[in-house]
């Protein structure tokens, strides 16, 4: 599942959006201007949410025995939908069919910040970790939203009236 979400276009998208924001911004300016310095940017990007991919979703759950899959609620009311997706991101299944505390989503991904430092020579200060941990953990509850809801919009949107598939 990690690679899967590693080699996706969506994240090499993603990697690029952030890569022109701290270009635009220049965010860890000895990474410098220009087609060099953006690549340098586009890299860590990238690695950011690689390294958050393979923590969040194969080391951690691993070590823990949380199974770190998205599990739909596919019906209800869009508030309680929404809850649960949200949810999911503090709240996960054990691989023993119970719940608890999503260790590898919040643990994943503080050791993905905590790596970075390796390659982001501006940016190692409290203040920029929490931020990079935040900016995580919030793409990943935006993509759980997505991932609860697309299904739904993608059928009206196509105009396909056929019941989902469970």
């Amino acid at each position: 599942m990690a690679r899967q979400d590693v080699l996706d276009p969506g994240t090499f998208v993603l990697a690029a959006a952030f890569a022109g924001k701290d270009q635009l911004t220049n965010a860890n300016p000895s990474l410098g201007q220009g087609v060099a310095g953006y690549a340098h940017r586009f890299a860590a990007s990238y690695a950011d949410w690689a390294i958050g991919d393979y923590m969040t979703e194969a080391v951690m759950p691993t070590l823990i025995h949380q199974d770190s899959r998205y599990f739909r609620l596919g019906q209800g009311g869009g508030f309680r939908r929404f809850g649960h997706a949200v949810s999911q991101i503090f709240w996960t299944r054990m691989d023993s069919g119970g719940h608890m505390v999503n260790f590898s989503e919040i643990g994943g991904n503080a050791a993905a910040v905590a790596i970075s430092n390796a390659y982001y020579p501006d940016g190692r200060t409290a203040r920029e970790n929490v931020s990079r941990l935040g900016v995580q953990i919030g793409l990943d509850m935006a993509g759980n939203i997505l991932k609860e809801f697309w299904p739904d919009l993608h059928r009206k949107l196509s105009h396909d009236q056929a019941e989902p598939r469970p």
